[in-house]
């Protein structure tokens, strides 16, 4: 009868016990002690076979155990090495023994001399899907069957064993699936402890949150920190932690967070445990899945108080400088002005530099504004910002001298200057003799991105017709060929077509900000 498993058997002769006893360790044996379906099993093969008699059998280094009986009473299973099944499971299909008590085998055996009085016996071997022999499924009586088992009852015996690995099988891939959940268990509760761990020895504070943004873990930092008791600061509890003032702002920037998944940063002032409060930087980033979706939120909290008072104290410093360099630019203008009143024959040439002096303060106000009240609307580092500003004189409302179009670039106090100084000679001789001396003129000037290079380009148009390029330059455009070239590097551009001058100032993009040189 050929065996119901195909995969090749083991020998006997070469078989590494310890392998094997490895194999079945694979399987939830003792899950399947006493199953009713196996015994289902036991039944049906004895009745199949008309004998009183079933068992499932399986044989482990030292021992055999029976997982399911039937016909045979409750009590120790035989030693293996008097087992009919230790047999069965090295053969290579049934093996049938129509009377042990004539069989050279067993006829000594203690199962067949003893109070068994085993005669027949005929067993399916039970072998694993990579060949390692378990055990068998037989049957059994106490008289002699010489005729054995008939083909279907051999067909039927080996289906059933087959049914019996089945069972099996599934003990197998129950306690793989088992093991794999607690490995996972253990392997998170491995990583939670080593976050724990590594977080409650950064000096940070750091916490992290459910998808839905729901607090449920802070490290020993925030605890020793705010002086809370552990779980007190668990969902919402946290923004109570922070200074009335800058409850509805986190609360904002985090909603806004939650609601698009970008970082969260922020600074607010967060309650010591002394009950001063303190400035911290709030940070947090989500973390993904496979397919994008936030499953945690992880951030941390870093008292900045002394960085921020320090900051503060720089400020009003700055500030009181920048007011003393304010006042100087006025003291200077007013000197001017005084020497213009004593030195009538020159008070025009003066009154010109007054102005320069003028348009420079103004500039350095732009960027380095000397109070709240001095702050300009517009951002501080924005060329198309510094240049409306210092346009304010020329115009009576916005836009309607002055057209400012295109590209806009960051802008710091050392290319203010220059700029300021430029701009200002182009509007104060626009104003005398070109576009801006007429009541219908207008000036535009477009700021363009090329390469490596900033061009802005100034078009007057409205103005009294021109005849040609002059003859001569004046200081005043002396003075912009300097701040262009020698304090910023570019270069300068004029053309005088009829319609009013155009002047074309080519600057690299480094010397706008010392961040975009670096």
């Amino acid at each position: 009868m050929p065996r119901t498993n195909p995969s090749p058997l083991i020998c006997a002769d070469a078989l590494d016990e310890a392998k094997r006893s490895q194999a079945l360790a694979a399987y939830d044996i003792q899950s399947l002690h006493g199953a009713a379906a196996l015994r289902q099993i036991t039944d049906f093969a004895a009745r199949l076979c008309g004998v009183p008699s079933g068992i499932v059998s399986i044989l482990d280094t030292d021992h055999q155990t029976f997982l399911a009986r039937t016909g045979v009473p409750e009590g120790p299973e035989p030693a293996r090495e008097h087992s009919f099944c230790g047999h069965t499971m090295w053969g290579d299909g049934l093996t049938i023994v129509t009377d042990a008590s004539t069989d050279p085998r067993f006829r000594n055996n203690p199962l067949v001399t003893g109070e068994m009085h085993l005669r027949f016996y005929a067993g399916a071997p039970l072998v694993s899907d990579d060949g390692f022999p378990m055990g068998s499924l037989c049957v059994l009586d106490t008289v002699p069957h010489p005729e054995g088992l008939t083909p279907l009852q051999q067909e039927g015996l080996t289906v059933l064993a087959a049914n019996v690995l089945a069972r099996l099988r599934d003990s197998r891939d129950g306690a793989a699936r088992r093991a794999s959940v607690r490995q996972a268990r253990a392997n998170a509760e491995d990583s939670e402890t080593r976050f724990r761990t590594l977080a409650d020895t950064m000096p940070q504070m750091v916490w992290s949150t459910l998808p839905d943004g729901y607090h449920d873990y802070y490290n020993a930092r925030w605890y020793d920190y705010t002086g809370m008791p552990e779980g007190s600061t668990d969902g919402e509890a946290w923004n109570g932690m922070f200074h009335v003032e800058d409850q509805e702002r986190a609360w904002t920037a985090w909603r806004h967070s939650l609601a698009t998944g970008e970082p969260y940063e922020i600074e607010y002032r967060l309650r010591h445990h002394d009950g001063h409060y303190r400035w911290v930087l709030g940070r947090a980033l989500p973390i993904r899945d496979g397919d994008g979706r936030i499953t945690r939120w992880f951030g941390t909290c870093t008292d900045i108080h002394e960085h921020k008072l320090a900051m503060e104290e720089r400020e009003v410093v700055s500030q009181e400088l920048s007011h003393r360099i304010k006042n100087i630019f006025s003291v200077v203008a007013g000197l001017v002005h005084l020497t213009g009143r004593t030195h009538p024959e020159v008070a025009g040439l003066l009154g010109e530099l007054r102005q320069r002096i003028t348009a420079l303060g103004r500039a350095h106000d732009f960027v380095r504004p000397h109070s709240d009240q001095s702050r300009p609307q517009l951002r501080q580092d924005s060329l198309q910002g510094l240049l409306e500003d210092l346009f304010i004189p020329y115009q009576s409302r916005a836009g309607d001298r002055f057209r400012i179009a295109g590209a806009d670039f960051a802008v710091d106090d050392r290319a203010a200057t220059p700029l300021a100084l430029i701009f200002h000679e182009l509007a104060t001789n626009a104003s005398k003799y070109g576009a801006l001396s007429t009541a219908q003129g207008m000036v535009e000037l477009t700021i363009t991105d090329v390469g490596d290079d900033v061009v802005l380009r100034w078009c007057e148009r409205g103005g009294p017709p021109l005849d040609g390029t002059p003859g001569e330059h004046g200081f005043g455009s002396q003075l912009i060929e300097m701040s262009a070239a020698r304090q910023l590097g570019g270069q300068v551009t004029r053309e005088w077509p009829r319609d009013g001058l155009e002047v074309t100032v080519t600057i690299p993009r480094g010397a706008f900000s010392r961040s975009v040189a670096t």
